[in-house]
């Protein structure tokens, strides 16, 4: 142990040392700093990480902790009980004060507010920072004082703050750190990489790390912005910014993004459109945290509580259409090319996650929580707050939620977004012989490759979810959570 003051820096999603405010700040204050990942996914029951998200934070570590090195410094990996670990290394090395950035889930709000609690009581500095949203949930509210539920409106209070958010932090240039004499553990032994060896599509598709982020803003922006608004859309173009597991890990901050497209393009009027479309897309980041913030309940709840209960069909009842859908042969073109970008990928289009998810939802009328544990487990980018809005939308019963009497048609999906059916074709390859108008009708397909005859009627199961959602109107008045 030195003389030295020391700081502990608490690494959670926070996997990067540009634009880490949590970083500077210690190592401004303290002479030396310790940093330190805490392996504690216990803590974030119910929602603990899926099998996709293991694989990511497993080569996300390994691509900090050789970042750290390169300055001189290591990253000590520790496992169990946050508070007792953090105790314990408050004694060992004498720390003086604890950092960390701040993250917004229920589960972790509740530990690091009894974190911060503790520590303050034992005279140890405590210092959390705004680094992985632009805006804290807490500080955007309508006229009323209460917060929103609409994004339109959401965003035109807080679209400006995201255009000014300022110059990102540079990474620090040397990082002190003390002896460490305490016995950590090596990533290897977090046992986060699937025992079976299911990812080389995952490995092949992306590369988890900081200078990965990095690259993909780069590639984002010399490549793809200038097509964004129109492009994001077409699931067989590569015209979205595949940041959003980079984002969710903060291998990288929205403000270093925003920073970087301004520079990249500026407000000119042949990028303005789709600059704006992109900050846009921002915009519903930072509302799905702020919606989870203020309506912590919608992790688990439908935010209209109505739909807890009413308007599902029993799951148990339907366990091989369920499965049928996860392993993407629902004899539906356009929705088993999405259930099989995920599974080979981590990954799913925007766009087809809106399809896949009302054929779930609506056609099929399984509880959305269905689908949403299922995309925790094999998105790369599973985000509790985004996942839990994304199919509370679609299933209409969240905020700014797609009316639920809104179905979406894979037929037209597939007309308007993949007309000639290179996004099938790709991910569903029996189907290459197909033609463009069986695809988009999804009609005489069984002739190949044993393709499956369809699991549901859409036409008729349509008509039996406006039937759910008509009985759903009828039982109570409406309700939020």
């Amino acid at each position: 142990m030195s003389d030295s003051s020391t700081a502990l820096l608490w690494f959670r999603r926070d996997l990067r040392l540009h634009d880490n405010p949590a970083l500077v700040n210690a190592l401004q204050a303290f002479d030396q700093v310790l940093p330190v990942y805490i392996h504690a996914p216990d803590e974030e029951a119910p929602w603990q990480p899926g099998a996709a998200s293991n694989w990511w934070l497993h080569n996300s570590l390994l691509a900090l902790q050789s970042s750290l090195q390169k300055h001189h410094a290591d990253l000590l990996i520790m496992q169990g009980d946050s508070l007792s670990v953090i105790q314990q290394l408050v004694d060992e090395y004498d720390i003086r004060g604890v950092f960390w950035n701040r993250l917004y889930e229920p589960a972790s709000i509740k530990r690091d507010s009894l974190i911060k609690q503790t520590l303050k009581q034992a005279g140890i500095l405590c210092h959390s920072f705004q680094a992985n949203l632009i805006n804290e949930p807490h500080s955007v509210l309508n006229g009323s004082g209460k917060p929103y539920r609409v994004f339109s409106a959401y965003w035109r209070s807080c679209e400006s703050s995201l255009e000014q958010s300022g110059e990102p932090l540079a990474a620090p240039e040397a990082i002190v750190t003390p002896d460490m004499s305490a016995k950590g553990v090596s990533v290897e032994a977090l046992q986060l990489m699937p025992k079976i060896n299911w990812y080389q599509g995952m490995a092949e598709f992306w590369n988890p790390g900081e200078q990965g982020a990095l690259q993909e803003l780069h590639r984002f922006l010399q490549m793809t912005i200038d097509g964004y608004k129109e492009d994001r859309d077409i699931p067989s173009v590569n015209g979205t910014s595949k940041l959003s597991p980079h984002l969710h890990f903060g291998e990288i901050s929205p403000r270093q993004i925003v920073w970087s497209t301004n520079i990249h393009a500026p407000a000119t009027a042949k990028l303005e459109e789709h600059r704006y479309r992109f900050f846009a897309e921002l915009g519903w980041r930072e509302f799905a945290h702020y919606v989870l913030y203020h309506f912590p309940e919608t992790q688990n709840h439908s935010l209209d509580s109505r739909f807890d209960t009413d308007g599902w069909v029993d799951a148990s009842q339907l366990a091989v259409e369920i499965e049928r859908w996860q392993r993407g042969m629902t004899g539906i073109p356009i929705v088993d090319a999405g259930m099989r970008e995920l599974w080979h990928t981590g990954w799913m289009h925007n766009r087809v996650r809106m399809i896949v998810a009302s054929l779930l939802c609506k056609n099929l009328g399984v509880h959305w929580l269905e689908g949403a544990r299922w995309f925790w487990d094999t998105l790369v980018d599973a985000d509790l707050a985004a996942n839990s809005m994304g199919w509370q939308w679609t299933a209409g019963c969240g905020v700014d939620a797609a009316p639920y009497f809104r179905v979406f048609s894979p037929s037209r999906q597939t007309e308007r977004f993949d007309a000639e059916g290179e996004y099938i074709r790709r991910w569903v390859p029996e189907l290459k012989k197909a033609t463009n108008k069986q695809l988009i009708n999804g009609t005489d397909l069984q002739q190949f490759g044993d393709y499956p005859k369809p699991l549901v009627d859409l036409s008729e199961s349509r008509k039996q979810a406006l039937s759910r959602w008509d009985q759903i109107k009828q039982a109570m008045p409406a309700k939020s959570a």
